[in-house]
C-alpha cells in the first residue's frame, strides 16, 4: 500500500462506508492514517467522547476537514464521563473550519454562551437541537445573526426556547430553507406567523406540539364549526410559495387560525402531513387541492371530534368528508401516496369516519396511487380489495387494523398488477387461506405478516421469499 499512489488510495478509501472499517484501515500504516483522517467528512460522538481540551484538540487535528458533526449523549446519566461542555464546543467551533452541519442532542452541559461559540462557524449550514435544556431564545438569537449561511434548523424538546427574536430576525434575512419545530412548549404556532418574509424561501417546515395523554381523542366540549373557511379572506399578509414539505401535528386551529392559513397558500407543496390537528374541515383540504396540483404524498392522522354547521345538529366523527376526497381526485392528479390513519373510531360506527368506500375509491381510481396505507379504516372491506385490484401503479399496501378485509380481499388484492409488497397487522380476520392464494398469485417480492392470529408462519413463507413474521408487533400503530 505505500508504493501506490495517494490519490488511488485516496479513491479506494472513498469506497469504504462503514466507520469501524475506515478505523480498521487506519492503523495499517502511516499512510492510511493521514489520508483516512484527510478525507473524514464525518463523525459521530458521544459517551465515550474525551472532553479535555487537549483531547477534542488532537480529534480536531486528526480530521481536519469535518463537515458534519453529531454530538449524541442519549443514554447519558449523571455518574457518566463529563459530557462536552461550553469549552470543548468552543474548541470544535474553532478548529472545525469546514464545519456545515452540527447536530447536538442531550447536551446537558451546553448552554447559551456555549451556542454563542458557533459564530466561529461562518458555513455552517445545518444546526440540530435536540433535547437541549439549557438553551434559550437568547442563545438561539446569537446563532442568527452570527451564522449567516444557516439554512436548515432544527428544535426538538427545547423547553427553554420561549420568545421568537431569532425567528424574527431569520425570516427577516430570508435564509432559511429548512425549518422544524418539535415539542417545544414555549413556541406557539400563531408566534410562528412572525417569521414573515422567510415563508418565501422555506422548503420544508414541520411545528408539531407535545402530545399530551389524551390527544388522539375527543376532549373537552367544544364543537367546531363544519362550514368555517380560513381560506375565503387573505387575513395573513404573506407567501409560501417554494414549500413543499409540509407538516403539522398536534394543534388547535379554533378560534385563531394560526398556521391553518399555510394550508391555502402552498402552490408547490409536494408532501402534506397531518396529525391530529383540531378544528380543520373540508375547506381546508379543497384549499390544498386548489392551489398544489403537483401533491404527491398526503399523510392524514385523524382523530374523533366534534362538528356543527348548525346550531341544533352536532356530530362526531374525523374532520374531513368525501368532498375532500373528491377535489383530491379531481385537482392532484400526480398523488402517488396516500397514507389514512383514524383513532379512536369504533368498527361498528362506520358514520365517524368522515370517509366513505365509495369517496375513497375515487380518489385511488383518479390518481396514480403506488403506495396506500390504511389504518383503522372501517369503511374498506372486501369490494374496496376488489376496486383496489385494478390499480394499475399500486405496488405497496399496508393494512393495519382493518376488520373487514377478510381471505375474499386476499384473493382479489393478489391480482392487482404492480403489487410487490404487502404488510398485513391486526388483520384478524385474514387467515392461512387469504394468505395462500397470495402465493398463487406469485407476484409478491415481500410479505410482512404482524399480529394475524389467524396466519401461521408456514403460511407466509409459502408466499415469497422476503418474510418477516410476528405474532407481536414490531411498530408502533
Amino acid at each position: 500500500m505505500e508504493d501506490l499512489p495517494e490519490a488511488l488510495v485516496t479513491e479506494i478509501l472513498k469506497k469504504i462506508t462503514r466507520t469501524s472499517d475506515l478505523n480498521s484501515l487506519s492503523l495499517v500504516s502511516k499512510q492510511l492514517y493521514k489520508i483516512e483522517g484527510n478525507q473524514r467528512g464525518a463523525i459521530r460522538v458521544g459517551s465515550g467522547l474525551c472532553t479535555a481540551t487537549e483531547a477534542l484538540a488532537s480529534l480536531c487535528a486528526r480530521f481536519p476537514n469535518l463537515q458534519k458533526v453529531e454530538i449524541d449523549y442519549s443514554g447519558w446519566i449523571p455518574g457518566h464521563e463529563n459530557q462536552l461542555d461550553n469549552k470543548g464546543l468552543f474548541v470544535f467551533s474553532s478548529l472545525c473550519s469546514s464545519l456545515i452541519d452540527l447536530t447536538l442532542s442531550f447536551c446537558s452541559y451546553i448552554d447559551d454562551s456555549g451556542l454563542g461559540c458557533l459564530a466561529y462557524c461562518k458555513t455552517l449550514v445545518s444546526l440540530r437541537l435536540n433535547s437541549a435544556p439549557q438553551i434559550t431564545s437568547i442563545g438561539l438569537f446569537s446563532v442568527a445573526v452570527a451564522c449567516t449561511s444557516l439554512s436548515a434548523l432544527h428544535l426538538i424538546d427545547c423547553e427553554k426556547i420561549d420568545s421568537v427574536e431569532w425567528l424574527e430576525y431569520l425570516g427577516r434575512d430570508g435564509s432559511l430553507e429548512e425549518l422544524v419545530v418539535k415539542n417545544c412548549n414555549g413556541i406557539n404556532h400563531h408566534d410562528l406567523l412572525k417569521f414573515g418574509l422567510g415563508w418565501m424561501k422555506l422548503q420544508k417546515f414541520e411545528f408539531e406540539k407535545k402530545r399530551g395523554r389524551f390527544d388522539d381523542f375527543i376532549s373537552g366540549s367544544e364543537v367546531y364549526d363544519s362550514s368555517y373557511d380560513a381560506h375565503s379572506m387573505n387575513i395573513y399578509d404573506f407567501c409560501c410559495e417554494s414549500l413543499k414539505d409540509l407538516r403539522l401535528a398536534h394543534i388547535k386551529t379554533w378560534p385563531e387560525i394560526g398556521l391553518r392559513v399555510l394550508l391555502g397558500k402552498c402552490k408547490a407543496l409536494e408532501n402534506l402531513w397531518l396529525e391530529y390537528v383540531l378544528a380543520l374541515n373540508d375547506n381546508d383540504l379543497i384549499a390544498i387541492s386548489r392551489s398544489c396540483s403537483s401533491l404527491k404524498s398526503i399523510s392524514l392522522g385523524l382523530n374523533l371530534q366534534r362538528y356543527s354547521s348548525d346550531v341544533q345538529y352536532c356530530e362526531t366523527r374525523t374532520s374531513f368528508t368525501d368532498n375532500s376526497l373528491y377535489a383530491l381526485a379531481l385537482n392532484c392528479q400526480m398523488l402517488q401516496i396516500v397514507d389514512l390513519k383514524f383513532t379512536g373510531c369504533a368498527p361498528d360506527w362506520l358514520s365517524e369516519i368522515g370517509f366513505t368506500q365509495k369517496g375513497f375509491l375515487v380518489l385511488i381510481q383518479s390518481c396514480p396511487i403506488c403506495v396506500l396505507v390504511l389504518n383503522t379504516a372501517n369503511f374498506f372491506d372486501d369490494e374496496g380489495m376488489k376496486a383496489l385490484s385494478s390499480s394499475p401503479h399500486l405496488e405497496t399496501l399496508e393494512l393495519i387494523l382493518c376488520e373487514a378485509v377478510t381471505d375474499d380481499g386476499m384473493r382479489f388484492i393478489a391480482h392487482t398488477p404492480c403489487l410487490s409488497n404487502l404488510t398485513l397487522r391486526l388483520c384478524e380476520e385474514v387467515t392461512d387461506v387469504g394468505v395462500a392464494e397470495l402465493g398463487h398469485a406469485h407476484k409478491l417480492k415481500s410479505l410482512v405478516i404482524e399480529c394475524c392470529s389467524k396466519v401461521s408462519l408456514q403460511a407466509a413463507q409459502g408466499v415469497t421469499k422476503l418474510v418477516r413474521y410476528s405474532r407481536t408487533s414490531q411498530t408502533p400503530f
